[in-house]
């Protein structure tokens, strides 16, 4: 636990910072979205968001608007992990090393179980309840690069989100003497809320895995699995609806 003051304040300074240039400014702009949402005359279930969607008209510069996102996504993670690192905090310490790789992987396939089915069952419920909005995974036309972007995506995702709100948020909030209790809970919530865009079920349910995730690490010091879980859960959501839309008539 850090003692001196300054060091406090630098930390304290550190954490506004970074979350305001990333997830934390998401999660604003994701709260402004669910109030446009709410004020609108219909009902929050006959409203569509979607995740993944062209940038350009031009096929190929769509391509590079969408590598764009992903080199912003590994950046948003990557800039956690120096940080950390300029403290003398390195990456096996937050389990980002690769001793464990087949542990890691079977732990990180368990944990998408885990969170998926009763996810997809949270989301269908929410959805009847007119408390989330329809969300589409991707509309990306048919192209050639749909598939490997939409994994790069995923990937993105689940680095930025598990190293910034996991392993970097988590170790922060440890070194300022936060309670494991009260960090966990503090995590779960900004995960919930830059997904409030999707309506009050993608906030329930992000926090609910933020709270699984985060006690995950705490206890076993391991951030690949997370990685893993959350770019497997994000692949057969945005990939299996791609390939499936159209075939299945429940799909929006």
């Amino acid at each position: 636990m850090i003692s001196d003051p300054a060091e406090r304040r630098a930390v304290t300074i550190e954490l506004v910072l970074v979350f305001s240039m990333t997830l934390g400014l998401s999660g604003l702009r994701s709260l402004l979205s669910l109030v446009d949402s709410l004020l609108r005359p219909e009902p929050l279930s006959k409203q569509a968001v979607a995740l993944n969607v062209s940038r350009a008209s031009q096929q190929l510069l769509d391509l590079a608007f969408q590598l764009v996102g992903v080199i912003q996504l590994a950046a948003w993670g990557g800039i956690a992990v120096y940080l950390l690192w300029r403290t003398l905090i390195q990456p096996r310490m937050i389990g980002l090393d690769p001793n464990r790789l087949g542990r890691d992987l079977l732990a990180g396939a368990g944990l998408a179980a885990l969170i998926g089915i009763p996810g997809l069952g949270l989301y269908l419920g929410a959805q009847a309840l007119d408390l989330s909005l329809t969300v589409q995974p991707t509309t990306l036309g048919d192209h050639w690069w749909r598939t490997p972007t939409l994994i790069l995506s995923a990937a993105g995702n689940a680095w930025a989100e598990e190293v910034l709100v996991v392993g970097y948020l988590l170790t922060r909030l440890r070194q300022l003497g936060w309670a494991e209790n009260a960090s966990l809970l503090a995590a779960a919530v900004l995960r919930g809320s830059y997904h409030l865009y999707q309506g009050f079920g993608g906030f329930v349910g992000n926090v609910i895995m933020g709270l699984i995730f985060g006690r995950y690490w705490q206890r076993s010091n391991r951030l690949w699995p997370l990685v893993v879980a959350h770019t497997l859960l994000d692949v057969v959501a945005f990939v299996g609806y791609a390939l499936l839309k159209g075939h299945l008539s429940w799909l929006p």
